[in-house]
């Protein structure tokens, strides 16, 4: 597993039940494993992926205060 998808996952964890659900059915989802259709990443979606691929290899992570307020916007 990758540093960056532990991370994710280790996140994840304190996520309220119905939320890691949603999480992981996107994610089995997009490996084409889950129930549904293969979701397709649209052209602008797969820029912003690319780009956040960038900034994690760069080691550009958010700060602690970032999360942080990140966190408290969504009530977490």
């Amino acid at each position: 597993m990758t540093k960056l998808l532990d991370i994710a996952i280790e996140a994840a964890k304190d996520l309220p039940a119905e939320m890691q659900d949603e999480i992981a059915g996107i994610l089995l989802r997009f490996m084409g494993e889950g129930e549904g259709e293969i979701y397709q990443l649209t052209p602008e979606e797969e820029a912003d992926l690319d780009e956040a691929l960038a900034e994690a290899e760069r080691g550009e992570f958010a700060t602690d205060e970032e999360v942080r307020a990140m966190w408290a916007k969504y009530g977490l």
